[in-house]
């Protein structure tokens, strides 16, 4: 019998996590391969808000969340074995379901993601994740001293939560020597991975060998031609002058390519004059001064909003992250200026804020910076000024509801 068709990209451990959980009790789940651009179309979001993967579709319900969609399966069936039959084994089950979802799902991501290249790389962030990773897996180590399941003398659904959840990092980071610190945890992985419907889902998972690196971004290389263009003349020795060349100059060096923002229109607002007003006054003193003077054909406002909120946990690394990008931001302090904040708590957090812009586009001084892809920059336009000036001065004054932390770029 099938409950439903779970939607995701292939080979991802969530998926197999609400597989696995249903085969336990004698139940299935169809998939579909999804293509990632189809996660933020209307009639996904519709279904499912957070536009995440995995998610189910079903005749009886849609659910968006992998331990949610895997609780569907295992409670189908009355007495289920795998939720426990008791109410304290029910409550350990529950236990580790978070504690997988919070301590290793969520610091894994943290973790794996920014190696993998699919989120910003702030090495103080990852290196927190890194470290909580190993807490977490201490603990869980110090417990399978003397289990080979975590509740009970069977595989129950905190088994199978915990251990997908670890798929990622054995397969990626976990190389021997750390391996080798947590053996009970190694054990206990290799064990359950190995079980006939574990291995159904995940397929062959190899032990980590060589962990993921950081690998910064090369810069490119000019040709051999263009190197040799460039380099110096070698040193002649002094001669006297001749009549010849007497009238002769040496070639002066090309200019700095400008940038093209600098080939604008003047504007008659000085960005450095907005940056002073605002570092030295009240927020209201310096927004009306802003209004007054602001010019929108030199200048362009823009909303800033952080793609993977979902993904975000503490709040100090939703900050660290603001600083990173504004880090490689460097060249563009003479033709921007932002705010961006960290609104929420730890673990439901988000990242937000605006930009004032010379020029009406994003320049490459900003989109050349390797965070850009994780934010979406949406222009204000002129007709908007007026019913978005209540936003803007509650960003630039850091009084936006919920606000936890931020940073300004100037």
């Amino acid at each position: 019998m099938t409950l439903g068709v779970l939607k995701s990209y292939p080979n991802n451990p969530n998926v197999a996590k609400a597989q696995i959980a249903a085969a336990y009790v004698g139940l299935e789940y169809d998939f579909e391969d999804v293509p990632r651009d189809q996660y933020q179309t209307p009639g996904f979001l519709s279904n499912y808000p957070m536009g995440k993967v995995p998610v189910l579709a079903s005749p009886e319900i849609n659910l968006f969340e992998s331990s949610a969609i895997g609780f569907y399966a295992a409670s189908a069936k009355e007495n289920s074995p795998i939720l426990g039959l008791t109410h304290v084994d029910k409550a350990l089950i529950f236990q580790w379901v978070l504690f997988a979802e919070s301590e290793l799902a969520a610091n894994m991501r943290e973790w794996v993601s920014p190696l993998r290249g699919t989120r910003p790389y702030v090495k103080p962030a990852v290196e927190g994740a890194a470290d909580r990773v190993k807490r977490a897996l201490g603990a869980l180590n110090s417990v399978l001293e003397s289990k080979t399941y975590l509740v009970g003398e069977s595989v129950t659904y905190a088994d199978i939560c915990v251990v997908t959840s670890l798929v990622n990092l054995y397969s990626l980071v976990l190389d021997k020597p750390i391996r080798d610190q947590f053996k009970n945890v190694t054990r206990y992985y290799t064990t359950l991975i190995n079980k006939e419907l574990f291995k159904k889902y995940l397929g062959e998972r190899p032990l980590c060998e060589t962990p993921l690196k950081h690998t910064p971004p090369k810069k490119e290389k000019k040709p051999a031609a263009e190197k040799k263009a460039a380099a110096p003349p070698p040193k002649k020795k002094e001669t006297p002058a001749t009549p010849s060349d007497a009238g002769e100059e040496s070639p002066k060096p090309a200019p700095k390519p400008k940038s093209a923002l600098d080939l604008l229109p003047p504007s008659p607002l000085k960005l450095d004059d907005w940056k002073r007003m605002y570092s030295n006054n009240d927020t209201d003193v310096a927004m009306k001064w802003f209004w007054e003077n602001f010019d929108p054909e030199g200048y362009s406002i823009w909303k800033v909003d952080y793609k993977y909120n979902d993904e975000l946990t503490q709040v100090f690394m939703s900050n660290n992250l603001i600083g990173g990008f504004f880090a490689r931001l460097e060249r563009a302090h003479k033709y921007a200026f932002g705010t961006l904040v960290v609104t929420g708590t730890n673990n439901n957090n988000a990242i937000s804020g605006y930009f004032v812009i010379r020029g009406q586009e994003v320049p490459f001084e900003i989109y050349d910076a390797a965070d850009y892809e994780s934010y979406n920059f949406v222009k204000v336009e002129p007709s908007q000024y007026d019913e978005k000036k209540d936003e803007i001065y509650k960003y630039m004054a850091w009084e936006v509801d919920g606000f936890a932390d931020g940073k300004v770029f100037k």
